[in-house]
């Protein structure tokens, strides 16, 4: 009887095997990532946008209250704060929002201006991902329900 010895013959991978598979996923990674980040984007847009309504449609419901539309120095935190005047402090019935005032999905806070354009009562919009106002991809609403880059 012949005993042979397969203890010499290791069992394992080799480094040039980790390293293709390593490059093979590195590959993958690189065709499926921008896809999922510019998914990212733009469900970033849209949560905007769904706030951008859900906080218009608190401002009518309270203007229906109210009477007006907050000024300027009131702002929107009129939405979960009762006024000081006390002409339409009798007359608010909020708070207007379940939760705390949202910030945008950027973490800005959204900007409300008195007046709006073009004649509206006011301008509602979120500064987008690059938080400035007079850069690229600001995200508004006025109260018509037209879409605005800009207010």
């Amino acid at each position: 009887m012949k005993f042979t010895n397969n203890l010499s013959r290791q069992i394992g991978f080799t480094l040039i095997e980790m390293l293709v598979t390593l490059v093979i996923i590195g590959l993958l990674a690189s065709l499926v990532g921008p896809k999922l980040f510019g998914k990212l984007d733009s469900s970033k847009v849209q949560t905007a946008q769904t706030q951008i309504k859900m906080l218009k449609g608190s401002l009518e419901t309270m203007r229906l209250d109210i009477g007006r539309f907050p000024n300027q120095s009131e702002g929107l935190s009129l939405l979960n704060t009762p006024p000081t005047d006390d002409k339409i402090k009798n007359k608010w019935k909020g708070p207007y929002l379940d939760e705390d005032l949202p910030t945008d999905p950027w973490g800005g806070a959204y900007i409300y201006a008195v007046p709006g354009p073009n004649g509206k009562p006011f301008a509602l919009y979120s500064l987008g991902p690059d938080g400035n106002q007079n850069g690229e991809g600001a995200i508004g609403i006025v109260p018509s329900g037209d879409h605005a880059n800009k207010p």
